[in-house]
C-alpha cells in the first residue's frame, strides 16, 4: 500500500513539473524575471528592436515559428543584425542553435564606426565544434571570446540542438556561460587583455574592445543559425 502511495505521489509530482514547464513559453518573461528587471529583446514574432548593421539591408534574417533565423543562400543584402539600443553593464541570456558546418557569433559593445561589427566589440563564438570543415584553433570553439580567450570547457551540444548562452558585462569584467558552465572569464583593458590583443587578429585594430557600451549584434557568417529567448537585464 505504501509503495502504491509513493508511486502515485511521484507520478503527480512529475505531471505537475511537466505542467509548470509548459507554462514557461518561449520568448516570454516570468513574473520573477519581470520583477528582476529582465526585458525581451526578441518578441518571437518580428524583428522589432533590431536593424541591419549601419542600417544595411538584412534580407536573410527572418522570423519563423518563434525563432529569429539567419538563412543561408543568395540575398541582395546581407548584414549583421544589431539592437536599436546600446548597453553598458548587463546580463544577456540567449538560446541558439547552429546548422552543421556553420559559424556565427554574438558580438557585444558594438559601435558602427567600422566596416564590420566585430572590429569594435568582442565576439562570443557560435560554431559547429565537431563538424566544422576547417581545423579550429583554441580561440575558435563555441563559447570563446573569439581569438582572445579560449573556452575553459567544451560544453556545446551537437549541431541542430539548442544551446543556452549567458554573457555578463559589468564594469569591464566579462563572463561567458554555455549550457550552465562558465567557459570564459576576463577583464577588459588590463595588461593581460592588452597582451592577448597583441597576439590576436585584432592587434592592428585600434577600435577593437575599446567601447564601454554599444549594441548587441547577431552575426551573419553566411547563415545557418537560429536564436530565441533573447532577454537582457541591465546591471
Amino acid at each position: 500500500m505504501k509503495k502504491t502511495m509513493i508511486l502515485v505521489l511521484l507520478a503527480s509530482f512529475s505531471l505537475m513539473s511537466a505542467f509548470q514547464a509548459q507554462q514557461v513559453k518561449d520568448n516570454s518573461l516570468t513574473k520573477k524575471e519581470k520583477k528582476e528587471g529582465w526585458v525581451l529583446l526578441f518578441d518571437g514574432q518580428s524583428t522589432n528592436g533590431w536593424r541591419g548593421y549601419q542600417n544595411k539591408e538584412a534580407k536573410e534574417w527572418t522570423v519563423y515559428n518563434g525563432e529569429l533565423i539567419c538563412r543561408k543562400g543568395d540575398f541582395t543584402g546581407r548584414a549583421d543584425l544589431i539592437t536599436n539600443d546600446e548597453y553598458e553593464n548587463f546580463e544577456l541570456s540567449v538560446d541558439w542553435k547552429i546548422d552543421p558546418e556553420q559559424n556565427s557569433g554574438i558580438i557585444y559593445m558594438v559601435t558602427e564606426d567600422n566596416k564590420a561589427s566585430y572590429e569594435s566589440g568582442p565576439e562570443y563564438q557560435l560554431i559547429d565544434d565537431l563538424g566544422y570543415p576547417e581545423k579550429l584553433k583554441d580561440g575558435q570553439f563555441s563559447g570563446a571570446n573569439y581569438d582572445m580567450n579560449p573556452p575553459l570547457k567544451h560544453t556545446v551540444k551537437k549541431a541542430g540542438e539548442y544551446n543556452h548562452t549567458v554573457i555578463i558585462v559589468n564594469k569591464g569584467h566579462v563572463e561567458h556561460w554555455l549550457n550552465g558552465e562558465k567557459v570564459v572569464d576576463y577583464q577588459l583593458w588590463t595588461p593581460e587583455w592588452e597582451k592577448n590583443k597583441a597576439n590576436s587578429k585584432w592587434k592592428n585594430v585600434k577600435t577593437y574592445g575599446m567601447s564601454k557600451s554599444g549594441h548587441i549584434a547577431l552575426q551573419d557568417h553566411g547563415g545557418g543559425v537560429s536564436f530565441k529567448n533573447i532577454k537582457l537585464k541591465k546591471l
